[in-house]
Formats: structure tokens, sequence, C-alpha cells
């Protein structure tokens, strides 16, 4: 009798334990996503110029959680309210506070409310993080390694974001082909993404990664000191060249002061600076990302941006275009010298304890926060509390 008893408190309890596994991993419905964003967007209409690139991701981001996103051509998917979430309260460039869309076309969110926090420092969002006082957050690239070291949970995206140099037009100093080639070769790139992205990320040498085109690898990433030099002695000696760099963002900063000690190791007397409301630099820092995994239309959005900042005037390759045409034009751009490739990196992400089911969103896709659920506690409030 006693044996059975045993028995049947055993089973009892492993089918306890069992039911309980299970509920923690069934989705549930409820709770507040925390999220936390570097970027500082201040007005949520669609006609309103962002002030930087940064703010122009975000934007986009909300516009896929509002709207259901832009397509290739800069028109939303969908028309107001269409998303999967509806915007509650606005402060613009401090918070933003969406609710569920119970109509969402897509099926209803998990999560009853997305609250984002704006303008929030790196540091910031990664001791929220350590802390649990936040769910999901923005990482640098950079500061990938040193954030899973400290046991946040890390995602990590294809590498789709293009770091490059463009020359401004019309500048006496970089005119000179041989100056801007000199200054290319004299980079390396290999010491870019070893030490100051901390091996996140890889080399550029095109405007694709090698992982859409297939094509990177015909493009060479490797410095050559030697011919640069040579450059520069045909080009009449050291120029003296400034690039510039956004004064908000740290690893822009890092990778210019990094470009100008390459440079002048050949010759070319070269400055690192801020970017100020004059264009008073020779070349300049870019940061953009993939619009699409597809190289074509990638490469299309790519072009709209940098032939009007290089001066080039690339055709974008049109829709039925071809392997071989999407190189060419690729390498009438790094064939102009005027624009740079020297490092892709990825879109990395932090992510908390509460949260399952995220998946990394592909190149031009926005935050999939509609399938994501928290796991123990999700009917509580915010730790910062709701709006």
């Amino acid at each position: 009798m006693k044996l059975r008893l045993s028995l049947f408190l055993a089973s009892a309890s492993f089918l306890l334990v069992a039911m309980r596994v299970e509920s923690a991993r069934r989705p549930a419905y409820g709770g507040t996503l925390r999220v936390e964003i570097g970027a500082i967007v201040t007005s949520l209409d669609p006609a309103m110029q962002p002030a930087n690139p940064e703010e122009e991701a975000a934007k986009q981001q909300l516009d896929a959680l509002m709207y259901g996103g832009r397509n290739t051509s800069g028109t939303f998917n969908g028309v107001a309210g269409s998303g999967p979430f509806r915007i509650s309260a606005w402060n613009p460039g401090k918070l933003a506070f969406l609710t569920a869309n119970e109509d969402f076309r897509g099926g209803r969110p998990f999560v009853d409310s997305v609250e984002i926090e704006l303008g929030r420092a790196a540091r910031d969002r990664l001791l929220d993080l350590e802390l649990n006082r936040a769910d999901f957050a923005e990482i640098p690239a950079e500061q990938a390694r040193a954030a899973a070291a400290a046991g946040i949970r890390v995602s990590i995206s294809a590498p789709d974001e293009l770091l490059a140099i463009v020359f401004v037009p019309g500048r006496t100093a970089t005119e000179d082909a041989r100056v801007r080639e000199a200054m290319a070769l004299s980079i390396d790139r290999a010491a870019l993404v070893n030490f100051i992205l901390q091996k996140t990320g890889e080399p550029a040498s095109g405007l694709l990664p090698q992982w859409s085109s297939g094509t990177a690898f015909l493009f060479s990433t490797a410095p050559d000191l030697s011919k640069a030099k040579e450059l520069v002695t045909q080009a009449g000696g050291a120029t003296r060249l400034a690039v510039g760099y956004d004064a908000s963002d740290s690893l822009e900063q890092q990778i210019a002061e990094r470009i100008a000690v390459d440079s002048r190791n050949v010759g070319l007397a070269l400055d690192a600076q801020r970017i100020g409301g004059a264009a008073d630099y020779d070349a300049r820092l870019v940061r953009i990302r993939m619009a699409s995994p597809d190289p074509r239309e990638a490469l299309a959005r790519f072009l709209a941006l940098l032939n009007p900042l290089a001066g080039l005037a690339v055709p974008p390759p049109g829709d039925s275009a071809s392997s071989e045409q999407i190189f060419a034009a690729e390498r009438a751009v790094v064939a102009s010298g005027r624009v740079v490739p020297l490092a892709w990196l990825p879109r990395v992400y932090g992510l908390g304890a509460r949260v399952r089911d995220w998946r990394v969103p592909a190149s031009g896709e926005g935050w999939p926060l509609a399938d994501v659920w928290l796991a123990g506690g999700v009917g509580e409030a915010a730790d910062k509390g709701n709006p």
C-alpha cells in the first residue's frame, strides 16, 4: 500500500513538473514589452525628414509596428492602423507607448503593449538588460562581445549595415583620383573589424555583402601601403584632408581617428573632424542599412543615397537586372573612387530573461515584436511605469 502511494505521489509530481514546463513553453498573452533604443525620434509624421540616419532607422521601425512598414519605393505597405500596434501615448524624443491592434490582419500580438524609451545611452541600455529593467534593446555592434560576456542574451543579424567613406564632390583636396586611391589603399579594414568592432562584423570592399551578392570576394580589402605612398608622391606630396564623422556616434569617431592614423602613414595629412553645419570636410563617414536581402533592391537603395552624396550618376539596376548587371553597377561606384567601403556591421539586440520566440529580422524588415511573448509575470506593469 505504501509502495503504491509512493509511486502515485512520484507520478503526480512528475506530471506536475511536466505540466509546468509545457506551460512555460506555451505562448502567453499579456504584459508590456520594455524596449530601449539610442535614437531620438522627434516626430512620427511621415512627411518629416529625420535629422540623421539613426533617427531614420528608428522611425522605420516605428512605421513597421504601426503601419506595416514601408516598401522599397518609400510608401507604406498598409494604411494607418494596419500594423500590429497602435500608438496610444507619445512624448517626442523620449517615449512611445504602443498597444496591441486587436484587428491586425496577422493576428493579435501576444503582448498587450510595447513601451519604447528613446535616447537611452548604450551603457544604460546594457545595465537595464542586466538588471531586467528592459526586455529588448539595441546594442552597438562593437559592444556585442562585452554584452555576451556580462551574461546578456545577444541576438546578431547577418552583417547588413555598410560603413563607408564618401568623398565630397568639388573639394580641391580630393578631386585628384590619386589622392582618393591612396587614402583607400592605406586603410587596414581587418584592423578596424578586429579591434574597433571587436570582431563583430566583416571588412567591406564592395557595396553588397558576400551573403547577399556572392561577388564581394572580387573586391580586395587588403591595404597596399607601397602603392599608396607612390600615389601620394605622384600627386605632389602631402595633402591636408579632413574626414567628417557624426558627433553623436562614438563608433564613427573611433573609425575616423583610425583612418587618420593609417593615412598619415602613407604621407597624407588627414584629420578626423566632427560634422558641423557646413560641409567643412573633404570626406565623410556614412552608415547605410540594406533595405532588403535582395541584392538588386539593396543596391538600388544604396545608389539612391550615395549618388547625390558622392556626385555620381550610376543608374540603379532595373527590376529584371541580371547578377552581371548588378555587379557592373556596384563596380562602377567602387571604381569611381568616390565611395570607399570599409566594413559590414550586423544589427545586435539584447534580450531580457522574459522574452520568448524572438527571431532575427531579415534586412529591411521591422522588429517582429508581434510574435514575441513574455514568460512569467506577464500581467505585471513595466518597472519604470506605463504612461
